[in-house]
């Protein structure tokens, strides 16, 4: 069932530079958009859906939530875990909510903290292809697990998939959480609230230890094939 369309594309180069509009996008299985700065294969932030209505809603300037595809929908009541197909090809898995931060407030003062859940929806690349204007968006199969939009529980979540006898480091769980590498300050304070069974698994990146540094490939990898898979069983 369609629910939504491609209105507009847009990549960054790097983190300092604008959006930039393009005419067309290839996404890439598991790394997201080609040529855009967020492409990474062990983040669950590859790319960003924003809302025409939140444009609407708060007479926004064109890419003012650096969102990489905008679409006419309201991405606030898009759920975790959904799996969309973009077009003919594209299989896009929603992670989570992307939270609002400072930035906006250049647009509109305040925004940051008045628009909540409608800055956008952030999604992995199941499936690769190209993305274009006008392409229909639809919800494909049934859902993968939910991450949870807040970002101390998915800390929890990537600690819990740690194999055992390995340990993380900081900046990899950091990654892995979708959170950016100065809340790996915070981390030695939430991990030991936490209890100790979760003692020791993250560590400093220059800390010397004998057990294998996990580098949660795994963690998208079995979903990834799954989605696949189930979506080619579909079709």
């Amino acid at each position: 069932m369609d629910i939504g369309r491609i209105e507009a594309l847009a990549v960054r180069a790097s983190l300092a530079a604008p959006p930039a509009r393009v005419d067309g996008v290839r996404a890439i299985a598991g790394l997201g958009l080609d040529g855009d700065v967020h492409a990474d294969p062990l983040s669950p932030r590859q790319l960003l859906l924003a809302g025409t209505d939140a444009y609407d809603a708060f007479a926004l300037p064109p890419h003012a939530l650096r969102e990489n595809l905008l679409v006419d929908l309201d991405t606030a009541r898009l759920a975790s875990g959904t799996v969309l197909q973009v077009g003919e090809q594209v299989l896009l898995r929603l992670m989570f909510q992307c939270e609002a931060c400072g930035h906006l407030d250049v647009h509109r003062p305040g925004l940051s903290t008045r628009i909540g859940t409608r800055r956008g929806m952030l999604a992995r690349v199941l499936r690769g292809g190209t993305i274009l204007p006008g392409d229909r968006v639809r919800a494909a199969g049934p859902p993968l697990p939910a991450w949870s939009d807040d970002w101390r529980e998915r800390i929890v979540h990537v600690l819990d998939a740690l194999p055992p006898r390995s340990v993380i480091t900081y900046k990899r769980l950091a990654q892995l959480a979708g959170v950016a590498s100065s809340y790996c300050r915070a981390f030695p304070g939430i991990i030991a609230r936490l209890g100790p069974f979760y003692a020791g698994r993250a560590v400093p990146t220059q800390l010397d230890i004998a057990l294998p540094r996990w580098d949660g490939r795994e963690l998208f990898e079995h979903a990834a094939a799954d989605a696949a898979t189930e979506r080619e069983v579909c079709q």
